[in-house]
């Protein structure tokens, strides 16, 4: 009997549906990642000169704290394909008006992200090493930030986050039979997503955006969507970043008068609003 195909890359993860008991593994597995792919980094900075570590750490480093997980859904999935049934991991089934779900989708996802700046504004001032972090990733070479930033993080992070573990929150059966609501499963799989991010700054709108990540991918299946999304978000990020006059800037607020700033609010709400009751209605 064939088995059911998804994205060739993900096709073996199928069969795996993950509880609530596996997400702390998951994160256990994404520590050990982190270790892997630091130590990669050392091992980087021993071979090669610091500056080319600096430059090309983060491509080696961030794949390589997938590398566990992605070994373990593997495994746990083919072993749970003799007996298990499975649930795709991406769906094309989004109905009529694909390349308008898509367009959507996109504005939409700015929309969130310019509101979340609102709870941003209320976050104590991020620590200078943090800042220096992210500049790593944001403000150096353009096109390997964009590769790690705009490609990596959408195509790991949504595999994980919506792909295996909001996924499985929607269809892991308990041991009365029943499911997690739809709602509880969204905010726990944003919650997961914002937790690895690992600091406030980063992690408060990666809960919101998380929130709405989930709500696309359950009404519609697609794990396209959600990288798309993901990409768009990360991309208006990192374009913001190469614009030397509003590096500074913490949020829009210290951008934007406050009269344009909150009709930009008003506005962002609004299609927000439309947006979430057509997905809703789906």
């Amino acid at each position: 009997m064939a088995r059911p195909r998804n994205y060739d890359l993900f096709s073996t993860h199928v069969w795996y549906i993950p509880g609530m008991g596996e997400l702390l593994i998951l994160l256990a597995l994404l520590v050990l990642g982190g270790v892997l792919g630091s130590g990669l980094q050392m091992l980087m900075g021993l071979l090669y000169s610091p500056e080319t570590m600096r430059q090309y750490g983060t491509l080696v480093s961030y794949p390589a704290m997938f590398i566990p997980s992605f070994i373990y859904v593997g495994l746990k999935s083919r072993s749970a394909s003799v007996f298990g049934e499975s649930v795709p991991l991406d769906s094309d089934a989004w109905g009529p008006g694909k390349a308008l779900l898509a367009l959507g989708v996109i504005l939409a996802t700015v929309a969130l992200g310019y509101m979340s700046d609102a709870l941003n504004a209320l976050l104590p001032p991020m620590p200078q090493w943090l800042k220096d972090a992210l500049e790593l990733v944001t403000q150096g070479n353009f096109w390997l930030n964009f590769l790690c930033v705009s490609i990596m993080a959408p195509l790991f992070e949504e595999w994980l986050c919506r792909g295996v573990v909001l996924r499985g929150l929607l269809h892991h059966r308990r041991k009365d039979g029943t499911v997690m609501q739809p709602a509880v499963a969204i905010a726990v799989s944003a919650a997961f997503f914002a937790l690895i991010h690992l600091n406030p700054w980063q992690a408060l709108p990666a809960f919101i955006l998380g929130c709405l990540f989930g709500l696309v991918y359950w009404k519609t299946g697609s794990l396209k969507l959600t990288m798309l999304m993901h990409f768009t978000n990360n991309t208006v990020s990192l374009m913001l970043a190469q614009v030397e006059s509003i590096q500074d800037a913490e949020t829009w607020m210290d951008i934007l008068p406050a009269g344009v700033y909150w009709a930009g609010f008003a506005v962002a709400g609004i299609f927000l609003y439309y947006f979430v009751r057509r997905v809703l209605a789906r």
